[in-house]
């Protein structure tokens, strides 16, 4: 395939990133903030993370690490047969990573947004240098914040036995987020002040580029989720082109053309098939179609609780019962199929205090309860149940929690200020961001 046509888009998005099969494995990725409590407003240099990483050998069970723009750690996991052997994989090898930053002083932040120090991009590489442009040419400052100043958890799953299966659990991971975004918020401060969001994190990457960052069915509501996302991707800004298929030479961003446009011929030269996988890769909505389901929307949570969305997502999703109540809740929760953007925003900016989110969140919990053991997966089932114990069943999220620690300061609104806030313009519960 030399040069790709809108049908051959499709045809490698029903091929590869809807691919099918018997589902059960469970992956995830967490990315870290990294501190020093020695000179916390201080960023903590990659060149120092990666000699310490180096001297300390690789993670025993095999978890890949990497790291952000902004200098965040992120620990990915292989795809794993069940929600215990995830764990325990990465568990391990998370021990390993926070004895070695330990042993020099360093601290794995538990938020999901720095609280302190200002965005600093660190890695210098043409995609992230052609990202940053990307974003300053359309006035989007968000997008730098995004980039150095957030960390997620990502929960990976599989697509499905077949395409009907598929399509079903498309729908229920969509349905799902305003959930996982509510039950698991933890940005709640920024700059060492309350924003108004219990998902801070959310409301920067919405701010973002709507057309890489927005759910997927929110302008593309095609009942065949391939095509869906299909369309999403031939509908995206190019955030930059290379020179070279597959990224050398010279970068172009921003060259201010869609994938459609470049396919119909105006582009600098013909799209490949290395252009389309770089051009995916730039896509970030809640759920992103990888060959599995990247759920995206999740906070960075405390270090006692990462495992907690894994195991919840894997039980609503591969545990049959557990899946029933689940849909039946959030179809409920969401008034038909897909939620809405009222829906989303309401999970970021009122996280539990919303009572409809809330109400669908605490059956998710127990029905995850109930169907880890039946899973293999006691253990997961205590803790997921001891956080819902902690948050879920007292109507609180860890977002709760940084607000609590805090000392109120009479404050009408946060983020009006690019330069100081990173480019959300007025960020403030309830609002459009």
């Amino acid at each position: 395939m030399a040069h790709m046509t809108t049908e051959d888009v499709h045809d490698y998005i029903n091929g590869v990133c809807f691919k099918t099969g018997p589902p059960g494995k469970v992956g995830a990725e967490t990315e870290w903030l990294v501190t020093d409590p020695e000179d916390p407003t201080a960023p903590v240099t990659i060149d120092r993370l990666a000699e310490l990483l180096e001297a300390c050998g690789p993670p025993p069970a095999g978890s890949r690490i990497t790291f952000e723009p902004g200098g965040q750690i992120e620990l990915s996991s292989a795809a794993m047969p069940g929600p215990a052997r995830a764990h325990e994989a990465l568990a391990r090898d998370l021990d390993h990573l926070r004895k070695t930053l330990a042993d020099d002083g360093l601290h794995l932040a538990e938020t999901a947004l720095d609280p302190v120090r200002p965005p600093v991009r660190q890695l210098r590489l043409p995609r992230y240098t052609a990202m940053e442009r990307f974003f300053a040419n359309r006035r989007q400052p968000s997008g730098h914040t995004m980039m150095c100043s957030t960390a997620s958890l990502q929960v990976c799953l599989d697509t499905g036995a077949d395409p009907a299966d598929a399509g079903a659990r498309w729908e229920l991971a969509h349905r799902l987020g305003p959930v996982l975004v509510s039950a698991f918020a933890n940005s709640a401060v920024w700059r060492g002040r309350p924003t108004g969001w219990k998902s801070t994190r959310w409301a920067i990457w919405a701010a973002t580029d709507g057309t890489r960052t927005r759910p997927a069915l929110e302008s593309h509501t095609h009942p065949d989720p391939a095509t869906a996302w299909a369309e999403y991707a031939l509908a995206a800004h190019l955030l930059a082109v290379s020179e070279v298929p597959g990224g050398g030479g010279e970068w172009t961003a921003d060259p201010g053309i869609t994938l459609a446009d470049w396919i119909g011929g105006r582009g600098a030269r013909p799209i490949t098939l290395a252009d389309l996988e770089f051009h995916l890769s730039t896509l970030f909505p809640p759920v992103r179609p990888r060959g599995w389901w990247e759920l995206r929307m999740i906070d960075a949570l405390p270090l006692d609780w990462w495992p907690v969305p894994m195991a919840l997502a894997a039980a609503l999703f591969d545990e049959p019962r557990a899946r029933a109540v689940a849909e039946e809740a959030t179809e409920r929760l969401c008034r038909g199929r897909f939620p809405d953007p009222a829906l989303w925003r309401r999970s970021a900016s009122l996280g539990p205090a919303d009572p409809e989110i809330d109400a669908c969140t605490r059956i998710c919990f127990d029905a995850a309860v109930e169907a880890l053991p039946r899973m293999g997966a006691a253990g997961l089932a205590h803790l997921v149940d001891a956080y819902a114990d902690h948050y879920v069943r007292r109507g609180r999220c860890p977002a709760d929690g940084a607000l609590g620690r805090l000392v109120p300061e009479p404050r009408a609104e946060t983020g009006t200020r690019d330069e100081d806030h990173g480019g959300v313009h007025a960020v403030r519960g309830g609002d459009t961001p």
